[in-house]
């Protein structure tokens, strides 16, 4: 009997200290894995300055905000992305389209005006160059708010409130299957007019189902919003509002409907 004593408190001892030992490795483990935790890798972006096109007669329009102040709608990693990599690679694509041809001393807007839609490199990378060029500059850190002065006449006028219009934009790029645009554009009588296109078409191409000069452009593409908000385009549509610049869509209007 006191042997079997002896025993069983020689086992409960060793016991009680692997029981510690085990205990003290899971709090270190716990304590390491917290650590981690906390300290979450920072995505580092570069300059959009020095995002430059390769030779031709096309080139970047220079952003006017960095890639991380549109963060309240956008983050800076997708913006990075969509500029750097996307818009310039239409615009280098581009470049290579017209080499050589006579159409490389016409403006953008001349060349989608009266495109051989047939020729998929100008349509895609044509498209892709003007949409995109649109689509940077008339968004601002300062963006949000409502229209005013002329624009915001012809958007009561035509849609009853700004609230409509926004409403039927939102629609028309949540019901563009797959990717492409939704557009705010001025048609052939000079009225605003909502609408959306596939791919990298617009408004300004013949033989579509709309046809116009685009003011504002909503790339509803993946790679504009999908790192931020995965497949909820609804939701990006809405804080797109958030930093779209009036002012520059408004030039834009007064441009389009002294054409």
């Amino acid at each position: 009997m006191k042997k079997l004593f002896i025993l069983m408190c020689a086992t409960g001892l060793t016991f009680s200290v692997a029981t510690a030992k085990e205990g003290k490795k899971k709090s270190c483990c716990q304590k390491k894995a917290a650590t981690t935790c906390v300290k979450p890798t920072e995505v580092k972006v570069g300059n959009p300055a020095d995002v430059k096109a390769a030779s031709g007669p096309f080139q970047i329009e220079n952003l006017q905000y960095g890639y991380a102040d549109l963060e309240k709608a956008i983050d800076k990693e997708t913006m990075e992305i969509h500029f750097s990599k996307h818009y310039l690679g239409y615009t280098n694509n581009l470049n290579k389209a017209v080499e050589g041809k006579s159409i490389a001393n016409q403006s953008i807007e001349e060349i989608l005006k009266n495109l051989d839609m047939s020729n998929g490199a100008l349509r895609n990378n044509g498209g892709g160059f003007y949409n995109h060029r649109m689509y940077f500059a008339t968004m601002s850190p300062n963006g949000g708010g409502t229209p005013t002065g002329k624009l915001a006449e012809a958007i009561n006028q035509t849609f009853g409130s700004f609230d409509a219009l926004k409403k039927q934009l939102e629609e028309a790029g949540a019901k563009r299957f797959g990717s492409g645009w939704a557009w705010l554009f001025v048609n052939k009588q000079g009225k605003l007019q909502v609408g959306s296109t596939a791919n990298q078409d617009n408004p300004l191409m013949p033989g579509l189902d709309i046809s116009g000069t685009p003011i504002l452009g909503i790339d509803v593409w993946e790679h504009a919003y999908y790192l931020k908000y995965q497949n909820k385009r609804g939701a990006y549509l809405d804080a797109f509002f958030s930093v779209v610049d009036w002012n520059k869509v408004a030039e834009n209007y007064a441009k389009a409907i002294a054409q």
